[in-house]
């Protein structure tokens, strides 16, 4: 699956000067890691969210929000943002709850 250039560009510009933060290709579409923990991830024209499981509640009443599933399997504790909803407010939204919660994680 190929991912959405623009997006992933609009993500690299929210992420700003984040020195921790690195690029990988995965699942098909390119992740941003802060110290070595999946954060965020451009998949097609959507946007993969960590919220972490207490904050999927929260983040299903944001429009464009639904569960995130890979093959068969729902991700707990993360959410698919859909791309025709990310304007420039929503994704910042999207980014720091992403990177708030994966900086409650040890690096690896």
């Amino acid at each position: 699956m190929a991912y959405d250039d623009v997006l992933a560009e609009r993500v690299r510009e929210q992420l700003g000067d984040e020195t921790a933060v690195t690029e990988k290709p995965m699942f098909g579409g390119l992740s941003f890691l802060d110290h070595g923990n999946l954060v965020i991830a451009v998949s097609g024209d959507d946007l993969l969210v960590r919220v972490g499981p207490d904050g999927m509640r929260e983040a299903f009443a944001r429009p464009g929000a639904h569960s995130a599933v890979m093959g068969t399997r729902t991700m707990r504790g993360w959410v698919r943002a859909a791309g025709d909803t990310l304007t420039d407010a929503a994704l910042e939204h999207w980014v720091s709850t992403a990177l708030m919660f994966t900086r409650t994680l040890p690096a690896k």
